[in-house]
């Protein structure tokens, strides 16, 4: 299986035959998958070097002009380091583009520091209009890029991670799914953590919900599942309690408790792998199923 950064340059090099209003612009990282691709469009295939702030900028530019700007890089180098020009470039400026993250909060833990962003979606969410969207499988992946390259001139951000689930779901833009339905409290399993969360809830009598879109978050589908009252555990893959607030706001006018899983703001320093995070944060199923029915319990 190819992973969601291979996904990601297939499809959208694909996507550049068939469009000429989009753009890809790299900062470096990324080049290799789009050799061809610049080959054929070498004025749509933008390589800046290793200057974010102005990957971001020359993205920004081109949505000024009409194109579709694409922009890829590791999320601590797309979303926080340049940060001023995200929030001037695309929100002040009234643009939109496409914003292609990879690395996700752990994913390559021998890079450091320097390459983990679990507060990358926290930090969206201080802008206005952003779409969020967080696959859990290179075929969602797909799914999602293709809907944000023809989203006319939204601005979205899509998440790309080496972390996976086995399968696949069938996912719509912008909705929640329903795995599996119970009756003690509702369990959301953003992207690459629902694997761990079904492995997590085996024998519990919850609902769980899966978000591939957590920005614009669907409440109508939270609402609809969660009755009068209820209990929520958000289980996503970068910093604990993003999406606690929306929770919130979607069930206001109901008791209703949240109860919010994810990266923890302390810094694990040891380089370890993927898994070794996961276990490292309490995102690994037997964690996850102790923290669970603890607060379910």
């Amino acid at each position: 299986m190819d992973t969601m950064r291979e996904r990601f340059a297939s499809v959208v090099s694909r996507l550049l035959d068939d469009d000429p209003r989009l753009a890809v612009v790299l900062a470096e990282i990324g080049k290799d998958g789009f050799t061809d691709a610049a080959r054929a469009h070498p004025d749509r295939v933008i390589n800046v070097g290793i200057r974010e702030q102005l990957l971001v900028g020359v993205g920004g530019g081109l949505a000024l002009t009409g194109m579709r700007p694409i922009l890829h890089t590791f999320a601590s180098f797309l979303v926080e380091r340049p940060f001023e020009q995200v929030k001037l470039d695309f929100g002040h400026q009234g643009v939109g583009g496409v914003l292609v993250s990879a690395a996700g909060s752990y994913d390559w833990p021998a890079g450091g520091y320097t390459h983990m962003a679990p507060g990358d979606v926290a930090l969206l969410d201080t802008l206005d209009g952003w779409t969020v969207q967080v696959p859990g499988h290179p075929d969602e992946a797909e799914t999602l890029l293709r809907d944000a390259a023809a989203a006319g001139d939204d601005s979205v951000y899509v998440r790309l991670s080496a972390h996976s689930n086995s399968a696949p779901r069938d996912i719509a833009p912008g909705r929640f799914l329903t795995v599996r339905e119970g009756r003690g409290g509702v369990v959301i399993a953003v992207g690459p953590m629902l694997d761990s969360v079904l492995r997590a809830v085996e024998g519990l009598d919850v609902t769980v919900l899966y978000a591939t879109t957590v920005r614009p978050f669907d409440e109508r589908t939270l609402r609809a599942t969660a009755g009068a009252a209820v209990d929520v555990v958000l289980v996503e893959p970068y910093l604990a309690g993003t999406s606690a607030a929306v929770v919130n706001d979607a069930l206001a006018d109901r008791p209703h408790r949240v109860l919010g899983l994810g990266i923890a703001r302390r810094e694990l320093r040891r380089y370890g792998t993927i898994d070794e995070h996961l276990a490292g944060q309490g995102l690994d199923p037997a964690s996850l199923r102790e923290r669970i029915s603890g607060f379910l319990g």
